[in-house]
């Protein structure tokens, strides 16, 4: 069973581990659990359909129960920066817990539902929802630290392939299949919140599919070497070299 812990050595890069996704997984379930008897508004949203703007009001936070959302803030001058894709049981607005209004913009990428939770009243109603939104909030933490290192350590092309394995591992602790992922994000979506051009996302995605690490169909993307592809993280081999060694092979 994986460590409680992450050690990082100095002299390689941070690399997506399945005890981070379990970690924030174990959280989010507990907390969809908790309220999930509770009379909660449950709302139904369409693909591209905000689920709130920054700047709205905020009354409540909202939880994931079905479907992927993206959530982004825009620079004064309009610029729009991806800050992460949020799967079933992550929370929607936690970075606004102490404002009145709400600081990014939350979007469906597919038909899904959300519900909302109302924090003053479910804190009085029920004790344990207090633990259960600090550690909420202490995964989402956990979560910046991960992809800020990734951001800042690896290279373009293993920024791609860290999200494909952080994101099959994700779904795998919702008991979704973690080969088989339908990308509801774009690639120019993608490569925003990795700090990547469009044209740099979908060369590194055509080069993992030509060396048989991942097949490509339309929106679906399936991880078909997940060891080998952990190993263009940890072996200090790039997709390029990889890909050049296959060719001379």
């Amino acid at each position: 069973m994986p460590s409680a812990s992450v050690a990082i050595a100095p002299d390689r890069p941070f690399v997506p581990t399945r005890w981070f996704a379990k970690t924030a997984a174990t959280q989010t379930v507990s907390l969809s659990t908790l309220v999930r008897d509770m009379p909660l508004r449950r709302r139904m949203v369409r693909s591209r359909e905000y689920v709130f703007r920054a700047g709205q009001s905020r009354h409540s936070l909202y939880l994931v129960h079905a479907g992927i959302f993206k959530t982004s803030i825009l620079s004064e001058d309009g610029r729009e920066k991806i800050t992460g894709f949020r799967l079933p049981g992550d929370l929607l607005g936690l970075e606004a817990l102490d404002q009145a209004r709400f600081t990014c913009d939350a979007m469906a990428l597919d038909v899904g539902e959300v519900w909302e939770l109302p924090c003053e009243e479910l804190t009085e109603r029920l004790p344990a929802f207090q633990q259960a939104l600090t550690g909420a909030l202490a995964a989402e933490i956990r979560r910046d630290w991960h992809w800020m290192l990734s951001v800042a350590t690896l290279t373009a092309e293993q920024r791609v392939v860290a999200f494909l394995l952080d994101l099959g591992s994700r779904l795998g602790a919702l008991g979704f299949s973690a080969q088989r992922m339908t990308m509801r994000m774009t690639r120019a979506d993608l490569g925003n919140f990795l700090g990547l051009k469009l044209e740099t996302v979908v060369r590194a995605l055509s080069r993992l599919q030509s060396l048989g690490l991942i097949q490509i169909e339309g929106h679906e993307i399936r991880i078909l070497e997940a060891n080998r592809l952990s190993t263009l993280l940890v072996g200090g081999t790039s997709v390029s070299e990889a890909s050049t060694a296959a060719l001379a092979a």
